[in-house]
This record gives C-alpha cells, structure tokens and sequence, in this order.
C-alpha cells in the first residue's frame, strides 16, 4: 500500500469496517455466560446486537445446545437464515476452520473424510464471504496470552490448554485451490486469512495463476505462535506488499486486540474485535462483550474523525459479490503488477 502525504487524514480514508466476531468457539459458554450465545434465538440476536452496535460484518460460527461447536450443515444454514432475515444488509463472513459433520447415515457415504470443509461452499442461504487460510500454518493461540488471560476458564484445564496451544490449521495446496474455486463457483467471497507475508505472497500467486478472480480481501491475523507477531514492525512489513485495491482488516488476539485496532483505525485500515479474540477489557478487571468492544472502536474511530462504514458502504468497499473474468483483469482490479510478458524481468514502471 502506498501511504502518501495526508493519509493519516480521516477524508483520505474509506469509511471503517468494523468485523464482530461474537460466537468464540474457542471458549465454552461457562467461560462468559452472559455474552456467549447458545441457543438459536440468543445467537441471531447476538448478530443483530453487533450490527446495531456498528458492526458491519459478522464472523459467523453455530453452538448446539449442549454449548459445543456446531458441526451441522443445517445448523448454519438456520442460523444464516435467521441473520439474513433480521439484518439482510450485513455480510455474512463464515469462519473457514469449520469441518461439517453428516447428520444421518445415507449422508455419510457421500462425504469424503477430507472434503467436509468444502462443504461451505454448498450452504443455503449462500453467505457473503467465507475466511480461507493458504499454506498449513501452526495456530498456537495461546503464546502471546498469559495466566491471567485464561484464570477462571475452561482454559486453566491442562487438556484444553494443551488442545490450543498444539492447534494448526491445515491449509496444503491442492485443498486450497479447490476450495476457492468451489467458494468462487457458488458466489462466495474468499476472504483470505493471511498469517504473514509468505500466506500473502500465496495468495497472490493463486491469483497470478487464475486461481481465484475475486477482490482481495483479507485479514492480517497477528497472533503469534506460527502467525505474524502484533507489532507495528510485522504489520509495516505486511502492509507494504498490499496492493492499493486490497480490503486490509487487522486482526490479534488476548489484550493485543485493543491496541492493534487502534493502528489500524488510525492507518486507514479496518478492524475486528469479539469474544473470540478476547475476553477481556485492557485492565483485565472485567470481561468484556463484542458488543461493548464494538461501541468501544466507535468511539476511537470517531475521535479519530474515521466515520463508519454503513452496511451499504461496507458492500461496496469489500466489492460483495463481484467476480472477473481473468487473472488480469483480477491484478488491475486489485492494484497488482501484471503479470511478466514473455522474457521481460517485470514491471518496472506505470505505463501511461
């Protein structure tokens, strides 16, 4: 991305994309009962609270009522009903990690043991993106939390202490691209999960390739353990590879949320904040729902002087629904360098 002169300015930056993610399937309900959702009704009301808030997007994972991770299709869909009828115009961004489950035995033949993930693309009514992760990466989202983050949690329990902090996120190759096509062929965004430049630099190859023709938008995800670190360093080196047609929205986790949002308010990027990120308010003297975490970045961003993002304008910047024909129209869209012709060492200078 190239920061000119006056792009710290608020009127040389798009509105702010606020993306809640509320539904935390890596707590369990005890860990904050009254802000984690369980039943059906309480978790579309979740979604209509967050974008009453000032969310525009909504990172959507389903709970059963046993408080487990949803692993039914059906439960996905009737929750992305349900969102969709009571606040149509937020985008519906379904969390990629998500492995569906048959839910009956003439099912089961019909689904590969590694093809339940590309079930996403299949889910009706259709949402507007789904999160895809490049390149197999270790997701040790316990590194850059400490004791306290996790006092009073599930998490103190060594097991599920342990279950996260070996966690990975297998993403090889041959899945990845087959994913995208699918989510491309049934109108979905893929909305890439970027874990350091490397991920990028992926991503941006299965574009060179053809491999996806979509818009670029993406989370900078600064977790630590196997991803990049929250620091104003990783985030300065990832930015600089951006294409200026890309959707940049930052991303932490624990009490890193907070001030890694403030960077990108201030940079002209966009945020996500929720329970599945943190728990916790910054002086870990009390937790703190997404919806509270939302109405906080409003109030940043408007001492910033960053307006938000109406659910129309956050359409419209993440450009929800558009596909091209081909790769290169997909890099002039985005910003991209074309691709090299012939022998040529590559771009080297704008063409007029």
């Amino acid at each position: 991305m190239n920061f000119l002169d006056g792009h710290l300015f608020p009127e040389n930056q798009q509105p702010l994309i606020i993306t809640a993610a509320p539904y935390a399937p890596g707590w369990l309900p005890g860990d904050f009962p009254e802000d984690i959702p369980v039943t059906m009704d309480e978790q579309i009301q979740k979604a209509v609270d967050c974008y009453n808030a000032g969310a525009t997007v909504l990172h959507l994972h389903v709970r059963e009522l046993d408080g487990k991770g949803s692993k039914r299709l059906s439960k996905f869909n009737e929750l992305i009903a349900g969102v969709r009828a009571r606040v149509p115009e937020m985008i519906i961004q379904v969390g990629g990690s998500i492995s569906f489950a048959p839910e009956t035995d003439g099912a089961a033949a019909k689904w590969l043991s590694d093809d339940t993930r590309h079930m996403l693309a299949e889910l009706e009514p259709v949402p507007d993106q789904v999160t895809v992760t490049v390149n197999t990466s270790q997701m040790n989202v316990t590194e850059q939390a400490e004791d306290a983050d996790f006092r009073g949690t599930s998490r103190e329990k060594p097991a599920i202490f342990d279950a996260y902090k070996e966690m990975t996120v297998p993403a090889q190759p041959g899945w990845a691209e087959e994913h995208i096509r699918r989510l491309s062929a049934a109108g979905i965004q893929s909305a890439f999960q970027c874990y350091n430049i490397n991920s990028f630099e992926s991503v941006e190859r299965l574009m060179r390739r053809g491999i996806y023709k979509g818009p670029l938008v993406m989370n900078w995800v600064a977790i630590g353990g196997g991803m990049d670190a929250p620091s104003i360093y990783s985030l300065a080196h990832f930015v600089r590879a951006v294409p200026d047609g890309a959707v940049l929205t930052v991303e932490s986790n624990v009490r890193n949320v907070l001030p890694v949002n403030m960077m990108g308010i201030a940079m002209g990027l966009h945020v996500r904040c929720g329970t599945e990120d943190c728990l916790w308010n910054q002086s870990r003297s009390a937790k703190a729902s997404t919806v509270s975490q939302i109405e906080q970045l409003v109030r940043i961003a408007r001492e910033f002087g960053r307006p938000i993002a109406t659910a129309q304008q956050a359409r419209a910047i993440s450009k929800i629904g558009v596909f091209y024909d081909t790769a290169e129209e997909t890099l002039a869209a985005n910003g991209f360098a074309p691709n090299r012709n012939g022998g040529n060492q590559g771009f080297l200078r704008k063409t007029a």
